[in-house]
């Protein structure tokens, strides 16, 4: 994999098609994508059209990254691609899909011209590896106009699926991300210690 840093930062909104629920590959997106200075907003799985539609026109991302894992990414994408290219906010929005795009092995390199045509900026089979998507990473210029012309994004208290927050521990240990767990003053519960009986 070859190591490439963004000439400006770009933001990304990283989500898989409404029938996938695969997280590790949304997870190593993330990752490399930050890693090469991006910002990503990471909606996470099975997250249907119509929010990943309304998070592109409250974001407004330079670049939206489609990845699927479930072997349905040809017929999620369609679907998807369909209604951001009706929508007039995001005419001008860059949207890319890649992974397994099909459940015919080899076969599923067709389905590449197919998502291209239809309006994906890009299309990534699984099996032609990072190398591609690492080169449209590497070309990326500024939109020449702002895939929102009329609105401004709506402020809102929602924390996407994943950011840059990190999990909080469920078991008082650690989370396996070498994050120390808050200090805290509450004692911890006594065996049998429940309805006000302690021993």
């Amino acid at each position: 994999m070859t190591s490439i840093t963004l000439a400006r930062p770009k933001r990304f909104v990283v989500s898989s098609v409404s029938s996938d629920a695969h997280m590790w590959n949304l997870v190593f997106l993330q990752l490399l994508l930050e890693e090469q200075g991006g910002d990503v907003i990471n909606l996470g799985a099975c997250v249907p059209d119509e929010l990943i539609i309304d998070e592109c026109r409250r974001i407004r991302p330079d670049v939206l990254v489609i990845s699927t894992v479930n072997g349905h990414g040809h017929l999620d994408g369609l679907r998807l691609i369909r209604k951001i290219r009706e929508d007039p906010d995001l005419v001008g929005l860059r949207v890319v899909i890649g992974g397994k795009l099909g459940v015919k092995g080899a076969g599923n390199a067709k389905y590449v011209d197919e998502l291209v045509t239809s309006g994906f900026d890009a299309a990534f089979e699984s099996d032609a590896g990072l190398g591609r998507f690492e080169e449209f990473l590497a070309s990326l210029e500024p939109a020449k106009q702002p895939a929102l012309t009329n609105r401004q994004p709506e402020p809102t208290n929602r924390q996407p699926a994943l950011t840059n927050r990190q999990p909080e521990p469920t078991n008082g240990q650690p989370a396996l991300t070498g994050r120390q767990p808050e200090p805290t003053n509450r004692q911890p519960e006594l065996v049998g210690a429940r309805n006000g009986a302690r021993k």
